[in-house]
């Protein structure tokens, strides 16, 4: 199974597999430095858990599908939101730098991840 999802993941266009291992995983998984901060664990729980749902769903379909959009769909445009209310406050300078960067990261991804739910809903349910 391992060696199954390592081989969809190699099928990905080489963009999208620097963009998942550089950018995108890293800087979610980052949340989990900012945990004690103004709602910290809520961001980080919201930006963990879209990706843990999605290694359900990469060992259920042995691999990535456009159907790994859907957690990032449900869970991370109510993280933007609360990211944009939390830029509004009064946090610390490091906290705000992060949250700019995760509202960036996040709000690419989205677009890519509405386009990639679109296509998996019209049938396009094959695995990379």
């Amino acid at each position: 199974m391992i060696r199954e999802i390592w081989n969809s993941f190699r099928r990905l266009p080489l963009w999208v597999q620097v963009w998942v291992v550089v950018i995108l995983v890293p800087v979610n998984a980052a949340a989990l430095l900012w945990w004690t901060a103004p709602m910290g664990a809520w961001v980080a729980m919201m930006a963990v858990g879209a990706m843990l749902l999605n290694a359900v769903i990469m060992l259920i379909e042995r691999g990535f599908s456009k159907f790994m959009a859907l957690p990032h769909v449900l869970i991370w445009i109510p993280l933007l939101g609360l990211v944009l209310w939390l830029l509004t406050q009064e946090i610390a300078p490091g906290y705000r730098r992060y949250l700019i960067v995760l509202l960036i990261v996040d709000a690419f991804s989205l677009a890519l991840d509405c386009a990639d739910l679109r296509k998996w809903w019209t049938g396009e349910r094959s695995v990379a």
